[in-house]
C-alpha cells in the first residue's frame, strides 16, 4: 500500500459564520487533509504538534481513523495552536480575530522511521522552513505537493522559493497565484510559476472551482454548487487531501490522472463546508461521496457535434 506523508497544524479552531458560532474545537490543515485522504485507504500519516491541553477524544479520532501519528509530537508544558475568525455574510471573505501559535513557533517536525520512504508527501500551510525540514527528511518521494498562502509569500518569500523549487505540485488561490508570479492573467501566472520549479500548477478558485495546469496542457473543474455553505474553513485543505489522497492510492501521478484527483478533492471540499470544522466529514459515508461524484460527473459532462 502507497504512503503519504501529510505536514500541517493539528490545533484548535473557533468559528463564527452567520448561521452561528463555535467554541473551540478540532482544526487544523494536516486534521483536514489527513480526515479527506483516509476516504481512500491509503497508509498515511501526520507529522505535527500539540500542546498538553489537546484532549485525548481527538487523539484517539486520528487512531480511529487509522491515521498514524507517530509524527505528532506533544508538548506537555505547551499550549496547541489556536486560531479564531469571523466569515462574512458572503462567506468568501473572514476576519482574524485571533492567532495563537504556541507549540507552533518553535515545531522541529521529525518524520517518523516509517514514513521517511513515502511515496507522496503533502506539505500542509507551514513555514517554508518547517516544510523544508520534512523534504529534507524523505527519501525519494514519487511526488511532492505544496500547499501555500500569501502570508509566506510576504515574510518569507526567499525561503517558500527554495521550497517551491524541491516539488512537483503546488496548490494556492487565484489572488496568491498573481501575487507570487506578478501575473494577473492565470494562465500567465501558472506558466511563471512552473518556471520556478513544480510541474503542475493547481490554482484554487473556491467556489468557482479550480484549474490544473502543466506545460503544456489545463483543466478546469467546477465546485458543486450548494444551497448553503455553513463554514468554509478547511475546505482548502479538505481538497488538498482529497487531491493528495486519490494521488497516493492509484500511484498514477499523469496529467489525465491529476484531472480525476482535483474532481475527488473538490467532491470532499463540497461536503467539509456543510457543518461546522471536521464534523462533516467525520460522518461522511463512502455512499454519499459515491452518489455525489455521479453529481460532479453530470455536471460536467456533454456532448456536443462538431462536425
Amino acid at each position: 500500500m502507497s504512503k503519504l506523508l501529510i505536514v500541517g497544524t493539528v490545533a484548535f479552531d473557533a468559528i463564527e459564520t452567520p448561521f452561528g458560532k463555535t467554541d473551540k474545537i478540532l482544526g487544523g490543515a494536516g486534521t483536514y487533509i489527513g480526515l479527506a485522504a483516509q476516504k481512500f485507504g491509503v497508509n498515511s500519516a501526520i507529522v505535527s504538534v500539540v500542546g498538553g491541553d489537546f484532549p485525548q477524544k481527538y487523539i484517539d479520532i486520528f487512531h480511529e481513523k487509522s491515521i498514524n501519528i507517530d509524527g505528532l509530537e506533544v508538548i506537555q508544558d505547551g499550549k496547541t495552536f489556536f486560531w479564531s475568525g469571523r466569515y462574512h455574510n458572503d462567506m468568501n471573505t473572514r476576519d482574524t480575530l485571533d492567532t495563537q501559535l504556541n507549540v507552533l513557533e518553535n515545531f522541529d517536525p521529525v518524520v517518523p522511521d516509517a514514513f521517511q520512504d513515502a511515496e507522496v508527501v503533502m506539505l500542509g500551510n507551514l513555514h517554508p522552513a518547517v516544510q523544508m525540514g520534512v523534504i529534507n527528511q524523505v527519501k525519494q518521494p514519487k511526488l511532492i505537493i505544496l500547499d501555500t498562502m500569501n502570508f509566506w509569500m510576504d515574510h518569507t518569500l526567499s525561503e517558500l522559493k527554495e521550497v517551491i523549487a524541491k516539488v512537483d505540485v503546488i496548490t494556492i488561490n487565484d489572488e496568491e497565484a498573481r501575487q507570487l508570479s506578478g501575473e494577473y492573467s492565470l494562465v500567465k501566472a501558472a506558466r511563471a510559476i512552473e518556471e520556478m520549479g513544480p510541474k503542475y500548477v493547481v490554482i484554487k478558485k473556491g467556489e468557482h472551482g479550480a484549474l490544473l495546469f502543466d506545460k503544456n496542457e489545463m483543466f478546469f473543474a467546477p465546485a458543486l454548487p450548494l444551497e448553503e455553505v455553513f463554514d468554509p474553513t478547511g475546505a482548502g485543505d479538505t481538497f488538498a487531501g482529497g487531491f493528495a489522497g486519490y494521488l497516493a492510492k492509484t500511484q498514477d501521478y499523469s496529467f489525465a490522472n491529476m484531472k480525476k484527483a482535483i474532481i475527488y478533492g473538490s467532491n470532499l471540499a463540497s461536503f467539509c463546508v456543510e457543518k461546522f470544522g471536521t464534523e462533516r466529514m467525520l460522518n461522511l459515508e463512502d455512499q454519499e461521496i459515491e452518489e455525489r461524484l455521479k453529481v460532479f460527473k453530470s455536471l460536467t459532462q456533454f456532448e456536443i457535434d462538431l462536425n
